[in-house]
């Protein structure tokens, strides 16, 4: 399962788990993850602070003060994947978009790219099943695959300064929602209402999690307007 375990600094360690992106091996990743979380919950370990996982890699810090590098290793060593009952099921979300040409401002630029017109474009994009490979470059950002290939695109030559929060954005295998307004490389096809995070849920402030399954469905501008967040029971 874990390809190579190396120290990362010297109050971390890295798990690589081969260098493949694929659901296979981000799901043996997220397995590792819970795991050790779960661990840390039940005091079964004490000093390891946090655990990062990415693609393929799970990144585990920990404090020098409670535990050393030697007993961090040991443990991960000696993990029974075997005999672990960690669910690997994450949720499936249902999360809607508006595709208008307001929000979608690269549309016109994908189809150029992919030969595509843009109502084909939106339909294979909402009839992908995401899968949400990990949360990073800033809280709450989902990057999602695994896109239709006839859909990808490289990411723009110039980024933009800023985009718009709930901007849903494609480039190559992936699709990710901006939590906030950030600055951007990637293709903006459309927008969602949903809330990505919020920082006042101090236990699940990340709407999405890793391992977690995303569908799209496409609504309109007017229940864009009226949309709740509260719908999705968040």
């Amino acid at each position: 399962m874990i390809k190579k375990i190396s120290s990362f600094g010297d109050q971390a360690v890295l798990c690589d788990f081969g260098e493949e992106v694929t659901k296979e091996v981000n799901s043996n990743v997220i397995s590792v993850f819970k795991i050790v979380q779960s661990k840390i919950s039940n005091k079964e370990i004490i000093g390891i602070k946090n655990c990062v996982p990415s693609y393929n890699k799970l990144l585990i810090s920990f404090d020098l003060q409670l535990i050393d590098l030697k007993k961090v290793l040991h443990f991960i060593e000696n993990l029974n994947f075997a005999t672990e009952s960690i669910s690997q099921l994450g949720k499936n979300w249902k999360l809607p978009v508006c595709y208008d040409e307001e929000f979608g401002i690269d549309q016109e630029n994908v189809s150029k790219s992919t030969g595509l017109n843009i109502d084909k474009i939106i339909d294979l994009h909402q009839k992908t099943n995401f899968y949400v490979y990990m949360i990073g470059f800033m809280p709450g950002l989902p990057y999602m695959g695994d896109l239709d290939s006839s859909l990808y695109v490289p990411r723009l030559e110039t980024p933009r300064v800023e985009i718009a929060e709930g901007s849903v954005i494609i480039a190559e295998k992936f699709c990710c929602i901006f939590p906030r307004t950030s600055p951007c490389g990637w293709s903006i096809i459309g927008r969602t209402p949903a809330k990505l995070f919020d920082q006042s849920n101090k236990e699940h402030p990340s709407l999405l999690s890793p391992g977690d399954t995303v569908e799209l469905y496409r609504m309109d501008k007017n229940s864009f307007s009226k949309f709740d967040p509260r719908e999705l029971g968040c």
